[in-house]
């Protein structure tokens, strides 16, 4: 659950600052970074969060249930990232048809938690129309670690970002083009084949709007320095940084040429339907669904260079987002308040 501060400009945001004001009368102020931090022992306390995956919201309908699992874990997972924090516990509910295949989903989704070292403890089964799962996963700080909160950046501070922006956009974009998973490979609108290079590209785009990666390991990296900011980005990178600002209480600019984009974007953004170069920097700006980090760090700390993260701006005492690098025909003109926002009319 996370929103807060001054000017929260998506109605989701909105909604819980409001409902961020109404528990802050009752004394609680644990709501506003990607998990809450839950004191008890040992080391420090918990990072709780929660997510779903709503069949025709978050995916399509007919999407493979082992699919649907391994995404529900990775988007949760993605949050823990962005706390520094070490998962270790779960809890999942699932209402779906009589006819789903639970089995399957739970074999996939048990299969995915041994890999990230949690241990399913709970939860609950119901039947609905449609498929709707929601996962919360518990997880701790590690030994010489700490919270990676939104509320640690300051002005000064360099922006990064830990992997490609926008290609997970493109992916869920080609998939309302009609590309499917099939077997162990991806099926492709015919124009999207004639050139081989857009063709793996399109491939690629797909594979990680399905399956993103939690970036874990970079997370537990940023728990380890003196001071970091971090908020992965789910909703936009415009609108997570508009978050992430709002905590910290300062403002950022964004060098747009820095922006890593995924090889042979444009092409993919033509053949989309838009024009290449504004296409392949709004889906980086706005698409959302990357589930990459973006964190704030002193301007003398830097990455390990194994994480592959790109610096793409900084933040500054001025509210407000601006981007760098951009014509003032109006390319982007509005994007900073745009972004996913599940309550948008």
């Amino acid at each position: 659950m996370t929103a807060s501060g001054r000017g929260a400009s998506a109605a989701e945001d909105r909604l819980i600052l409001w409902l961020r004001q109404k528990l802050s009368q009752q004394g609680f102020e644990r709501v506003g970074d990607d998990a809450a931090l839950l004191p008890a022992p040992p080391r420090g306390g918990w990072a709780a969060t929660v997510d779903q995956q709503i069949e025709a919201v978050h995916f399509l309908s007919g999407t493979a249930p082992a699919t649907v699992a391994r995404r529900l874990l990775a988007v949760n997972l993605s949050d823990l990232a962005a706390m520094g924090a070490e998962p270790v516990y779960a809890l999942l509910t699932v209402a779906a048809p009589p006819t789903f295949a639970f089995r399957d989903f739970y074999d996939s989704l048990l299969r995915a938690c041994g890999k990230a070292g949690v241990e399913l403890v709970g939860g609950d089964v119901a039947r609905a129309p449609r498929l709707h799962t929601s996962l919360t996963l518990l997880g701790r700080r590690p030994r010489r670690g700490r919270w990676v909160r939104r509320r640690n950046g300051r002005a000064g501070d360099r922006l990064w970002v830990g992997g490609v922006l926008g290609e997970s956009a493109a992916g869920r974009l080609l998939l309302a083009a009609g590309a499917r998973p099939s077997g162990r490979g991806i099926e492709l609108p015919r124009r999207f084949t004639a050139a081989p290079q857009v063709a793996a590209a399109a491939k690629r785009a797909v594979r990680r709007h399905l399956a993103p990666r939690p970036q874990l390991e970079l997370g537990r990296w940023l728990g380890t320095r003196r001071r970091a900011a971090a908020i992965d980005i789910s909703d936009g990178l415009l609108l997570d940084l508009e978050r992430l600002c709002r905590e910290s209480v300062v403002g950022a600019l964004i060098e747009t040429s820095q922006l890593p984009l995924a090889r042979h974007c444009d092409d993919l953004a033509t053949l989309l339907g838009g024009l290449p170069r504004q296409d392949s920097i709004r889906l980086a700006l706005s698409g959302g669904e990357d589930y990459v980090l973006l964190f704030s760090l002193p301007p003398a700390v830097k990455p390990p260079s194994h994480f592959g993260c790109t610096p793409i701006g900084e933040l500054r005492r001025e509210t407000g987002v601006r981007l760098e690098g951009i014509s003032r025909s109006g390319l982007v003109s509005g994007l900073a308040s745009t972004g996913w926002d599940h309550l948008r009319p």
